[in-house]
């Protein structure tokens, strides 16, 4: 496995605690930088029998042969079901698993206490290497409270030679106790060039606005970019830019199979570039609305748009639980309409 271009110099700081690894590492930073791709990389050079000079794994012994091949004896990845067919990469970030349609019963989002009591038969036996057991986690704060609860007793008790990899976008919402019992560390945004460079060399085309509106998360804009469209994104847009009550009950019929989470990062984002524009006259995510987010501002009060943003950090948390979608969107628009019209 290969590291993106920005995370070298993480990388080099890594291998400084591999003399005195602790037996928990919480890897935190932005959604879609590649947190679980890193995480897996470690994980097989902790692995491998002939790890390089560099700290990478040699890519040719038996543990690397069993780790590609997702079978090796001493490793586990625990997340949450609804992304165990997803690509590394857009697994970290809890993304919606493209062109699946919803069954009945929709796969768990949530990282259950039964995944974390399975590891206790995987710790208490001897591996079969006589080297390590690694396992990774993510996203963590997708743990459920039992599932966290039984983590943090492992946690607190480490079986010897096991070292737990996780990784998080939100340290805020994991339990201090768990957080007090792993060495943090950051894995930050690349810079804006060093973003574009990548996506670019990716074939993403108009690079820049993907970049901007997944606020510089490269992994992010990817993925965005490979869905195809931005249809449901510019009907917001647009709503948002002309808020008004019709427009709110139509607009909200449109956006109701849209997934809520993305609808409500993507006001908290205009939100961030209203507030800005009327501050510092700066735009961060959307500058193709520059016109639009300028008359917006200059007429919104500032007390209206803080209310706006408060609203919108509310409904975040509990977008992936609404009692019926389209009463969620409504709800959402008719409240920014009061707030900014």
């Amino acid at each position: 496995m290969t590291l993106y271009p920005w995370q070298g110099a993480a990388w080099t700081q890594l291998q400084a605690m591999r003399a005195r690894l602790p037996h928990a590492i919480l890897f935190h930073g932005p959604a879609g930088v590649g947190k679980a791709d890193f995480l897996e990389t470690f994980a097989q050079s902790l692995l491998c029998e002939n790890v390089r000079p560099d700290g990478h794994a040699c890519e040719a012994c038996a543990s690397c042969g069993w780790f590609v091949q997702n079978n090796h004896p001493d490793y586990r990845r625990v997340r949450p079901e609804a992304l165990e067919d997803e690509p590394t990469g857009d697994a970290e970030e809890g993304a919606e698993p493209a062109g699946k349609s919803k069954s009945a019963k929709a796969p768990s989002k949530e990282i259950k206490i039964e995944q974390i009591r399975a590891l206790s038969d995987f710790m208490n036996i001897s591996t079969h290497r006589q080297g390590l057991r690694v396992v990774v986690l993510y996203p963590a704060e997708a743990l459920n409270m039992p599932a966290s609860n039984a983590l943090l007793k492992t946690l607190e008790e480490p079986p010897p030679g096991t070292v737990f990899l996780l990784a998080s976008n939100s340290l805020d919402r994991l339990l201090p106790t768990i957080l007090s019992r792993c060495r943090k560390f950051a894995l930050p945004m690349p810079s804006h060039p060093e973003a574009l460079a990548w996506l670019s060399a990716q074939g993403v085309l108009d690079a820049d606005s993907w970049l901007r509106e997944q606020g510089g998360a490269p992994l992010a804009a990817l993925r965005e970019s490979e869905g195809g469209s931005r249809d449901d994104l510019e009907a917001l847009l647009g709503f948002l830019a002309n808020p008004a009550v019709d427009g709110a009950l139509r607009v909200a019929e449109k956006l109701s199979k849209s997934p809520l989470s993305s609808l409500v990062a993507w006001q908290q984002r205009w939100l961030y570039d209203l507030m800005s524009v009327k501050l510092a006259g700066k735009i961060r995510y959307y500058p193709r609305y520059e016109k639009q987010l300028a008359s917006l501002a200059g007429r919104v009060h500032t007390a209206s748009l803080n209310r706006a943003i408060k609203s919108a950090n509310e409904r975040r948390a509990v977008a992936d639980h609404p009692l019926s979608a389209k009463l969620f969107v409504e709800d959402m628009l008719l409240e920014y309409t009061s707030c900014c019209a």
